[in-house]
């Protein structure tokens, strides 16, 4: 089946399969592979920028380039298989949408170039040797969440000075929850707060955690970086409403799907700026040498609807400092 994948038809991003592309096609128009933990549904806006950025530098789906484009539908354990499939495929570059997705196609290939759409911290992580020489075959973008992790907390401190133990959400799989939870309870010591750990990895363990925040008294939650907190943000936000817990989050969606603020890199941005990769990349420069870009600016935030929810009101100069509001 041909995904007919354009702009911001998100019909057709609807239709995504993970089916090859029909055999007439040219061998000679490139093949991307994009692997992401989410599915087409919840990345429709991202692959929409892609694809406009694709557009913008010449690329044309199904007719001078072809995308391979597989989702583990929130199922982390998916995403080795389907590296392994877009291999096999012999694609000539594979873009990956977050951590889980880059150790995947790491450990599948080390000869066809990785494009990372975004990543927590390429370098922590192993993926890349450091950012501006990667070595291997991995480049791309870098969100830095882990050192972000300390001033998401102080922003939590700022708006909810009364909130002293805070419930911290993650996924133990992988480097970087692991790097940004020792930043967590870094940044914790000297702000005089405590940090309860909260470990989830299945979609029960979503409602456990939110029962030991309660049990413990949390006075809010902050969630740490990683494929499975993004996938189940909807839940985390409507379960942190629930418990009537203020919360700040690692991207925007969260905040988007009702969550109360956040403070990040412009995920769409990134997907634009991955399209950049790739056409140097098609044009012959190798992944080795191309420096990892970490984003400059950060935005904050702040849903108002969301205070309001939970009776609470964001201090004035934590609002005077937000981006965005959603009122």
């Amino acid at each position: 089946m041909v995904t007919r994948f354009a702009g911001y038809a998100l019909c057709a991003l609807l239709c995504v399969t993970s089916y090859p592309v029909e055999a007439q096609e040219s061998k000679n128009i490139p093949r991307l592979g994009f692997l992401s933990a989410g599915t087409a549904q919840d990345d429709r806006d991202r692959l929409a920028v892609f694809s406009e950025g694709l557009r913008e530098l010449g690329y044309v789906e199904a007719k001078n380039i072809l995308i391979e484009y597989r989702f583990a539908d929130g199922k982390l354990n998916r995403l080795p298989e389907l590296a392994i499939g877009l291999v096999r495929l012999n694609v000539n570059i594979i873009v990956t949408a977050g951590n889980e997705a880059v150790q995947a196609a790491k450990n599948a290939t080390q000869t066809i170039p990785i494009v990372m759409a975004f990543s927590g911290d390429p370098v922590g992580a192993g993926f890349v040797a450091n950012l501006a020489r990667p070595g291997g075959n991995i480049t791309g973008l870098s969100r830095i969440n882990i050192e972000l992790t300390s001033k998401r907390l102080e922003l939590l401190n700022e708006t909810v000075p009364s909130a002293t133990r805070i419930a911290v959400l993650f996924n133990p799989e992988g480097r970087v929850p692991m790097l940004a939870l020792k930043e967590a309870q870094a940044a914790a010591q000297k702000l005089g707060l405590q940090i309860q750990a909260l470990e989830m990895k299945d979609p029960q363990d979503i409602e456990s955690a939110f029962r030991s925040a309660a049990r413990e008294r949390a006075g809010a939650i902050m969630t740490l970086p990683g494929g499975f907190t993004g996938f189940y943000r909807k839940r985390i936000v409507n379960l942190a409403a629930k418990s009537r817990l203020p919360g700040v989050y690692n991207n925007s969606r969260f905040v988007e799907d009702g969550g109360l603020m956040s403070y990040a890199s412009d995920q769409r941005e990134e997907f634009r700026r991955a399209t950049l990769y790739v056409d140097r990349i098609l044009k012959g420069a190798k992944p080795a040498d191309l420096p990892v870009e970490q984003p400059t600016k950060f935005d904050l935030l702040i849903n108002l609807k969301a205070a309001k929810q939970i009776s609470l009101t964001i201090p004035p100069n934590v609002l005077a400092r937000a981006d965005r509001v959603i009122r």
